[in-house]
């Protein structure tokens, strides 16, 4: 039997995990931007707002915080919090180490006594996609700003449902090794062995070797899809699930990576997994970082230095 291209193996592992997903992955409950109200029919108790280690997430109020009133517990888990000087801002930022799923409690109170005196949230660690910006309000919100909301949700739901349109497409391409065959026939694939990738002792997992591949459809000058598939060992006692990947480029820029893995990795053994995206969030600007993290833990990893070939030449 002939020996398959890391290219071909690639591509094999993309479409047949393509065919086997009878639906696209949930979304993620981890927003860029979350709203809450606490007037009538806010929701009971403190809600949670995902937040990434060394990455700011931003408090806005539309009603000044009082000096000083501000907590956090425990505290020594935040890398920095300030309070911005009109006190309608505040600005936190969680430590280099901070874990998956660990929790911070936050409570401000608002500096004119008016009910509701006061409003908590946790902050949830999340790998890498934290919340960006969270909006709070007091008052009732005008109409222009419902609006736009609303005109976000929309936006949004017409995304999900491209999105979906594209999954199900590509699901009725051929799989396995015609399915390279078939890519391979209409662009160009180009791979790339990354050698040089930085890996910080950190890491759960060891990495055994990554490749990254690109590919160009004929006449097209970038690529429309990027991938990377990357032989892991597991020295810990538990197996390890890809749960999530996500790829940041020089500039800070960052986007959450679709995912394939055909089985966990197990406890001291090996294993493969493929992560990639396509469309105009393809034309990357690296060297990049690339993170993965299994679910509802803490093992984590991240490699730096990850680049992507031109693809102007066919994979050998």
């Amino acid at each position: 039997m002939l020996p398959l291209s890391p290219c071909a193996v690639l591509l094999a592992a993309l479409l047949a995990g393509a065919a086997q997903a009878a639906e696209p992955p949930p979304v993620s409950l981890c927003a860029a931007t979350a709203r809450f109200d606490l007037v009538a029919g806010s929701p009971e108790g403190a809600p949670e707002v995902c937040a990434s280690a060394d990455e700011t997430t931003t408090f806005v109020f539309d009603s000044r915080v009082a000096v000083g009133a501000v907590e956090f517990q425990p505290g020594e888990r935040l890398a920095h919090r300030a309070l911005g000087e009109d006190g309608l801002s505040l600005y936190v930022i969680p430590r280099g180490d901070y874990l998956p799923g660990e929790r911070v409690k936050v409570t401000v109170r608002f500096a004119d006594g008016a009910a509701p005196t006061s409003a908590s949230f946790w902050l949830v660690g999340h790998a890498s996609k934290g919340t960006r910006r969270v909006e709070v309000f007091r008052q009732p919100r005008p109409p222009d700003v419902l609006r736009k909301e609303r005109d976000e949700a929309q936006a949004e739901a017409r995304q999900c449902q491209e999105d979906k349109a594209r999954l199900l497409a590509e699901r009725e391409r051929p799989g396995g090794l015609m399915g390279a065959v078939w890519l391979e026939g209409a662009g160009v694939v180009a791979s790339n062995q990354l050698g040089f990738l930085k890996k910080p002792p950190a890491n759960a997992l060891g990495l055994d070797e990554a490749w990254s591949y690109s590919f160009t459809p004929t006449g097209e000058t970038y690529p429309a899809r990027v991938a990377v598939r990357l032989l892991l060992n597991n020295p810990g006692a538990e197996p390890w699930t890809l749960a999530g990947a996500a790829l940041v480029d020089k500039a800070g820029e960052e986007v959450e990576l679709a995912r394939w893995q055909e089985a966990p990795i197990p406890a001291n053994g090996a294993g493969a997994v493929v992560v990639g995206i396509e469309g105009e969030r393809a034309q990357f600007g690296c060297p990049c970082t690339l993170k993965l993290w299994e679910a509802g833990g803490p093992r984590t990893v991240t490699l730096g230095n990850a680049t992507f070939p031109e693809g102007k030449a066919r994979a050998q």
